[in-house]
């Protein structure tokens, strides 16, 4: 599939130079030569490639270092070789669900064939440290993330958090994009009007907050990694993670980790988590389901680390 760089639009994220036809305006606008890209973001026309190597697959497959998804009412996306990404939509997609898809499913995949390992959760600027917290859908990272941001911390990623290991063997975070995505129960929690935001999409009651001013500059030491998840009872408790659990959670919380084994990372993904685990601390963070805690959890988390 040939390429013309043509009338694209230049962005930074994730520490990579990005040339795309398609606009996304929550990336940073970046200057550089055509010829300095690590990605291509295009569309086209993948029909026929699902036609002929999906299979029996309903949603996705991998064929060496080429991954085709599928997603119904959306699009169909192939991520090949670490640095191109292709979108075909479907009929009547909105523009808004797309960006949802690239920047999320499309990004985690192109990242591990990057053997850059992403993991699903905020990533925080606390002391000039990066602390990441991961933790299932609806768990509450991002709202937990954003109690931070108001105490004068600082964003370093949203959703897909890029980990890689340094030449001295020090996990390092790098800044993905300065906007983060919040339901608006949480916003209304804060006393920030929804109507200030744009929803993700069209009727959605999840919100795009841009955070350009308190987005991290660089690469930073990953120092601890929060899971977060959700307590039956009313209380707030805070443990440590040791032993095999660490590198359990590490699994646990990679963005897209079913494509681990069929790209045929399962030995480079062991090894990467056993260097992570190597250098932090781990937790686990239990908030209550019956109140809002975010403000509770945050200085629960300052008083630890």
């Amino acid at each position: 599939m040939k390429t013309t760089l043509v009338n694209k639009y230049k962005f930074k994220a994730f520490g990579l130079n990005i040339i795309s036809d398609f606009y996304f305006s929550e990336l940073p606008i970046n200057k550089f030569e055509f010829g300095f890209e690590d990605i291509v973001i295009e569309k086209a026309d993948l029909t026929l490639n699902w036609k002929h190597l999906s299979g029996q697959s309903k949603y996705f497959t991998i064929k060496n270092n080429l991954i085709l998804v599928r997603i119904p009412n959306n699009a169909i996306y192939m991520i090949e070789n670490g640095n191109k990404i292709y979108y075909s939509p479907m009929e009547n997609v909105d523009a808004d669900q797309l960006r949802l898809y690239l920047l999320g499913t499309c990004m985690g995949a192109l990242l591990l064939q990057r053997r850059i390992l992403p993991l699903h959760g905020s990533a925080i600027e606390i002391n000039g440290k990066a602390y990441a917290i991961v933790g299932d859908s609806g768990a509450g990272k991002s709202t937990l993330a954003s109690a931070l941001l108001r105490l004068g911390y600082h964003l370093i990623s949203d959703d897909v958090i890029p980990v890689t290991i340094s030449e001295q063997g020090i996990p390092l975070v790098t800044p993905a994009y300065p906007q983060q995505k919040l339901w608006v129960e949480s916003l209304n929690q804060f006393g920030m009007k929804s109507d200030s935001y744009s929803p993700l999409f069209n009727r959605e009651t999840k919100f795009a907050i841009p955070v350009t001013d308190q987005f991290a500059s660089k690469p930073l030491q990953l120092e601890g990694i929060i899971e977060l998840s959700k307590n039956e009872n009313d209380n707030i408790t805070l443990t440590h993670v040791t032993g095999l659990q660490k590198l359990q959670t590490l699994y646990n919380h990679t963005y897209r980790n079913l494509f681990i084994a069929p790209l045929g990372l399962i030995d480079w993904h062991f090894n990467t988590s056993t260097k992570i685990c190597e250098q932090i601390n781990m937790f686990q963070l239990k908030r209550p389901t019956t109140r809002f805690s975010a403000d509770e959890l945050a200085e629960a988390i300052l008083s630890t680390i």
